[in-house]
């Protein structure tokens, strides 16, 4: 199989007969084989109804219902796990992304050797205030972060990924927004980029509030802090464990010492527990020392979650 196209949907009813016959013209016109993997995350609108009719008149299409809503990345994990294509293309079920794109994304995969190629939506008709001008301030801090430089839109819903790429990464709670940088520290370095079509939202509104860039933030600090010391934790909190407690330590040793100077002189010395250097010193040998033992706990603990991508399917096509 060429393609698989993955979409994950939210109570997007109204676009997706549209979305369907969209994919299919495109993949007509290239002779293309594929399969359109839809993943409904717990919708309420009829979208799992229009999905069901879709598949009578299409047997290139295949779908999974999730109970309740559970995001993006849950719905992007369960497709990528039955996506079969040798190119797996990711877009949005909005008509916001262009299946017009996907001709060009499968041959930066198959022809120029990509592994990921991230779509960038140059211009966008998104508002200035809530959405234009902080997601900039995001992808500048990702890419800072992340070392993946090229990128300038990592939340790109329209992403192209090589059949190995998607199998070898795993994406939880909202991480679907870092594939590029888990992909990077899965081994797959050549990441393209391709300047996409962003068009307007023709039906409803966007599920996503403001919140998504707080979210964003907290979830690019847990990536960073898990590729870099997610297998050995220790390196993180034993390191500042142990400097905080030297610190700590060449602090109260000195005012020790001070106090047997006074002490060996004959002259007169405050008390050392009236001194506040005193407690910020024991301070840090104590934070020092909880930090260390956290290292070792987090050694233990570190991925031992069995059932972090565990989802309640209710349907599958």
């Amino acid at each position: 199989m060429d393609i698989s196209v993955v979409i994950p949907l939210y109570n997007e009813a109204e676009s997706l007969p549209e979305l369907e016959a969209w994919i299919r013209r495109v993949m007509d016109e290239h002779g293309f084989s594929y399969e359109i993997l839809f993943v409904d995350d717990g919708s309420t609108d009829g979208s799992w109804q229009i999905i069901r009719g879709l598949q009578k008149s299409n047997p290139h299409i295949r779908a999974v219902k999730f109970r309740r809503n559970y995001g993006k990345s849950p719905g992007l994990h369960c497709a990528f796990e039955r996506a079969r294509g040798e190119v797996v293309i990711t877009m949005d079920a909005d008509l916001q992304d262009s299946p017009e794109e996907i001709p060009e994304l499968y041959r930066m995969i198959k022809q120029e050797g990509y592994d990921l190629v991230s779509g960038w939506k140059q211009k966008r008709y998104d508002p200035i205030l809530t959405k234009n001008l902080p997601s900039k301030l995001f992808n500048a801090t990702a890419r800072r972060l992340s070392g993946i430089d090229n990128l300038h839109d990592f939340n790109c819903g329209l992403k192209a990924y090589r059949c190995e790429v998607v199998k070898n990464i795993e994406i939880y709670n909202d991480m679907h927004r870092y594939i590029p940088y888990m992909a990077k520290n899965a081994g797959f370095h050549r990441i393209g980029e391709k300047v996409v079509q962003h068009q307007a939202r023709k039906y409803g509104q966007s599920k996503f509030g403001l919140n998504r860039f707080v979210n964003g933030y907290l979830d690019l600090i847990t990536l960073w802090f898990t590729s870099k010391f997610g297998r050995k934790p220790m390196h993180f909190f034993g390191l500042a464990g142990s400097l905080m407690f030297v610190v700590g330590f060449i602090a109260l040793a000195i005012i020790l010492l001070n106090k047997f100077l006074h002490l060996y002189h004959g002259t007169p010395a405050p008390l050392v527990t009236d001194r506040p250097y005193f407690f910020i010193a024991l301070t840090a040998m104590i934070i020092g020392t909880q930090l260390f033992l956290t290292g070792f706990a987090a050694e233990l603990i570190s991925r031992q979650a069995s059932d972090r991508n565990e989802y309640k399917i209710e349907e599958e096509i």
